[in-house]
Formats: structure tokens, sequence, C-alpha cells
């Protein structure tokens, strides 16, 4: 408990001593106009004249004046606390969008910066623009006679583009859905494009309301991103990115009136059900637009020079091995990590195959994403854990692991290699303790506000309060058999039958469900016991063919492939579901 003690008492400290500062740079939100002056201002609470804020550099803008420093006061739920205010006057000198850096300052020793600020500096022009579409909207007024289909046809459409038309198979298609209006609108997206013959990575999605402005034809409209999004080709061929299709009600006002218009964007919610009335001396009016068919050819990469080992891999990558422990006892399980990266078709790569020497037996790894998710090709890294174990002792080397892809900017083939890692297994036997590991205080997190203490102290309070009950409680929950004698596979997929003819993400979570279900009576599996190379290893355990592991493997990544991401898996679910009983039937003969 003292333990336990100690460690609230630190976080709490580093929650407090945290909370003690604010410093923040503040600057104007809307546009600013080339050659006009404004104001930057950096706030440091709780500071005093004795806290000099240095000031960064001003790249891009001209220095007029400052700094102009200000003490005061502001109250808050701990009191009043007090502000040291410092206010520089700037000039932007051309049109574009800038960084404000952040100023620093010291405070009980040490060296705080406050936040970077975007600034958005536009012409005289612009400016006039801005101001105008701020203040009224033209197209809002409906003239008498005036064609409103035409008009709405003219301020309101959707558009697709795509970076590129011709590719090779894991090249991929940068394709953007945009829509644009000036209109006071409600649009519903009823069909999104069908994405045939393309593993699917979105970056952008209507979730994220990214919204921004653009000059077409002379007009300023609002631009919505409704969906960004990479397209890897599986297969060469020339494939379609179908329309998008979106259904709109759009407001018109009969008499001139000032109103900076809106628009609000659903998918699959208005249907048919929106009957709101319009408000009086207003119409709407409904109408649809859908984007063009895009045409991708996709080319398959060359056979010649095409390496043995070569799975479908494109970009450009490098390769590197790493083993946690490289000394081990009997049957104490080990990780061999194999990390690709680099830039390409991350979400296409496949798991590099591993030579397991003699007496070393390996299962399938484990995959780990770190990617971002903003740039095309995909850059990042892709790492494969790769669980084993051996009962025999002996020194170990795991052969060099080769990987091969195809270079899509030089149109050839790379091979590159991971070093050989050595392991050492002695002939002592690994001794499982129950006692749960200490946590050194350097690795607690600090809290960033008072909710999180407040958080921790639950937590902390139920694990002891747990410990407490467990130790109180009856003896004879020890000797209590964890699971059921007897399970019937049909029963445990009864609820995945009823998802066949539902959503595919649906289906493939019940089936996941129940799978983990089943094996749960088996194994009594809880918590972070619940992952899939856990598994492997206790079927290995009990004697398990590597078939039938392989194939449980198999059908466990076709289920996060369905319910994680916009690929279609390309099952059959009536097969797959058939496929599922089987196998599980059994395994259930083995572990009864």
């Amino acid at each position: 408990m003292s333990r336990v003690v100690t460690i609230l008492v630190f976080i709490l400290y580093s929650v407090l001593l945290k909370a003690q500062v604010v410093f923040k740079t503040i600057a104007p939100q809307q546009p600013v106009v080339s050659g006009e002056s404004f104001q930057v201002q950096y706030i440091l609470q709780e500071g005093d004249k004795s806290n000099l804020i240095k000031p960064p550099a001003f790249t891009n803008f001209r220095f007029v004046a400052g700094p102009n420093s200000y003490m005061g006061s502001v109250s808050t739920v701990n009191g009043v606390k007090s502000l040291h205010n410092s206010v520089y006057t700037l000039e932007a000198g051309r049109p574009g969008k800038f960084v404000i850096p952040g100023a620093t300052t010291t405070f009980n020793g040490k060296t705080i910066r406050s936040n970077d600020v975007m600034i958005w500096v536009i012409s005289k022009k612009e400016a006039a623009i801005f101001l105008d579409k701020q203040n009224s909207n033209p197209d809002y007024f409906l003239r008498p006679g005036e064609n409103v289909y035409e008009k709405i046809r003219q301020n309101l459409f959707v558009k697709v583009t795509v970076d590129k038309k011709n590719c090779y198979v894991g090249e991929p298609v940068l394709a953007t859905f945009k829509l644009y209006s000036r209109l006071e609108s409600k649009s519903d997206i009823v069909k999104n494009p069908g994405l045939y013959g393309f593993t699917v990575f979105d970056m952008v999605s209507l979730g994220d309301k990214q919204v921004t402005t653009e000059n077409f034809k002379g007009k300023i409209f609002d631009v919505h991103t409704i969906r960004k999004m990479q397209l890897y080709p599986l297969q060469a061929g020339i494939f379609t990115v179908d329309a998008m299709e979106i259904k709109n009600k759009v407001e018109f006002s009969r008499s001139a009136v000032t109103k900076k218009t809106e628009q609000k964007i659903t998918e699959g919610i208005l249907g048919d059900n929106d009957t709101e009335m319009p408000a009086e001396g207003k119409e709407v009016f409904e109408t649809h637009i859908h984007t063009e068919p895009v045409l991708i050819n996709v080319k398959a990469v060359p056979e010649k020079n095409k390496p043995l080992n070569f799975n479908g891999a494109a970009g450009n990558f490098t390769i590197s091995s790493y083993s946690g422990k490289n000394k081990l006892k009997k049957n104490e399980e080990g990780f061999l990590e194999i990390k690709i990266s680099g830039k390409g078709n991350f979400i296409q790569l496949s798991a590099p195959a591993i030579q397991w020497p003699e007496g070393m037996e390996g299962f399938e790894p484990l995959v780990k994403d770190a990617l971002e998710k903003t740039s095309s090709p995909l850059t990042g890294s892709r790492t494969f854990r790769y669980p084993f174990v051996s009962s025999l002792p002996a020194v170990y080397l795991i052969p060099a692991i080769s990987f091969s892809y195809f270079n899509t900017d030089s149109g050839t083939y790379k091979t590159i290699t991971a070093p050989a890692v050595q392991v050492s297994v002695s002939s002592e036997k690994k001794i499982i303790s129950s006692v749960t590991p200490e946590l050194p205080l350097e690795k607690i997190p600090s809290g960033k506000n008072y909710l999180l203490i407040v958080i921790i102290v639950f937590l902390v309070g139920g694990v002891v309060l747990f410990s407490l009950q467990r130790k109180r409680g009856p003896m004879r929950q020890a000797v209590e058999p964890a699971m059921n004698l007897t399970i019937s596979v049909q029963q445990v997929l009864a609820p995945v039958y009823h998802q066949i003819d539902g959503d595919d993400k649906n289906f493939y979570s019940s089936l996941q469900q129940s799978i983990w279900q089943f094996f749960n009576y088996h194994f009594n599996l809880t918590g972070s016991e619940m992952k899939k190379n856990i598994l492997l290893l206790k079927l290995a355990g009990r004697r398990i063919d590597k078939t039938m592991l392989r194939e449980l493997d198999d059908l466990l990544q076709v289920c996060e492939t369905g319910m994680f991401t916009n690929a279609n898996p390309g099952r059959d679910k009536e097969a797959l579901l058939e496929q599922a009983r089987l196998l599980m039937e059994e395994i259930n003969q083995f572990l009864l």
C-alpha cells in the first residue's frame, strides 16, 4: 500500500506543478490584410516583470513596435492569478499562410515556450471579397423570373480529382471528393463511390469537417472536403472510381437580405424524413448532383527480373530486425521483430517468411503500423512481431530475412535484407511468477488537469478494493472449474447467422466476438490476454495442428480487415461462416 501512496503523491505533485503556469500566444483569427499592421500577444499566467519574455524572430513580417508590457490579473476556479502580457505590433508583407512562432521565458528555473499560431494574410482585393462574403451573399436572393435550377448548378456542385490515371499495381492513386457551395443548403450523401479493385486508406472523411475557401471562375466558394483517400490497386486492369451522388435541399429568399450562407452535409441521414418547413419568405428546392466516373489504368509490375520472394510490395523501403531478449530459458516465449520502413503500400504488405531453425517453433506475427496519415504514398513503418518458443536448450541462429519490392520511382525491383539474429536457450525452465512487476516512478505518466487526479484515485482505489475482496473471498472459488465442460459451436455462432444479409462490418464484428467467446470457454481469457498471438501459443501448447492454427489466424485476420478497414476481404460470408464452424468444431474435439 505504501508503494501505491508514493505513486499517487508523485502524480499529484506533477499535476499541480504543471498546472501552475500558462504561457500562450494570441493572434488574429480572421485574415489580416497585406500592408496593414496587427498585434500579437504573449500572455504568461502566474508571471511577473521579472519573467523576461523573449520574442521569436518574426520571419515574413515587418517589426513595427513593441514590446508593450502590461501586468494584470484574472479570476480562475483556483483564485486570482497574475498575468504578464507582452504585445508586439507587426505588419504583413505579402499574402499567404505564415506561422507566428511561440516566445520563450524562464519559469521556476526551466525554459518554457508558448504555442505557435497560424496567420492568414490576404491581399486588399481578397479582403474586399472576403468582407462582402461575410456580410451578404447575392446568390441567396432569388430574383423574379430567375432560373432556380441553373442558379443551383452554377453555385452548388461536387468534384472528384485524382493525382494520376495510370499507375502500377500497389502504387497509390490519391482521390479527393469536394463539395463547392455558395448557397444555403442541406446536402445528403446518398451513394458513396464504388471502389472495387482497390484497397482503400481514408485520409479525410466527412467527420473531419475540413472546410476551406477557393476562388473558382471569379467567385469565392465554401469548399468541403467530403472524402480524401488513397486507392491501392490490387491487380492489373482498367478500374472505375464510381460516381458519388448527393441529394440537396437549397433555400432561397424572395427578398433581398443580408445573410452569410451556410451548408450542412450529412451521409444517409436527411432522406425523405426531413420535412422541416421553410420560414416565411423562403423557398426550398431539391436537386441531385454527382461526380463523373473516373477510369484508372493499372499496369502489372514487370515479369522481367521479378524476385522469387516478391509479394506485391511497391514503393521504397528499408528493413531491420530486432530480438528483445537474446538469452531465454527453456519454454520461455521470445519475440522477433521485423520492421519495414519507408514509403509505399504498407496496408498491403504481408509478413516476411521466417526460416525458423530446427528445435525452435515460431508463430504468426502481430502487426503494428506507425503511419503518417496525411502523406501519399503512406510513409512510416509496419512492424511484424513474431512470437517463438523452444523446449530444447541450444544456441539458435535465425537466418537473415530478405524482402523484395518494386520501386515505382525507378521501375525496378529491389531486395533488402535484415541481419540474422542469434538466440541462446538455456536448460533452465521458465517459472511464471504471479507477482505483478512494480512500475518505476520515471515511467509514470504525469497528468494535465485535475480530472486526471480524480480518475487515478478511483482507479487505484478500485484496484485496492478488488485485491482486498479477493483475499477475503471464499476459498471454494479456487477449486471451481474455470470453464464449461461442453460447448455447442452452433449455439455460439447463432448470432452471426442473423448478420449474413446485413451490414458487412456488423457481420465481421459478430463473427469475431463469437470466435473469442468460444475460446474464452476453453481458456478463460480476459483483458490483456485476449490477443491473437497469446491464443495461438495456448493452442500450440495443447498440440493443435499447425494447419488449423494458420486457418484460425487467417480467419481472425479476415474479421479484423472487415471490421477496421474499408477494404473488401473478398470472402463469401456464408462460406466463411461455414469454414469457422467446421474449424471450431474440429478444435473443440481436441480441447474437450
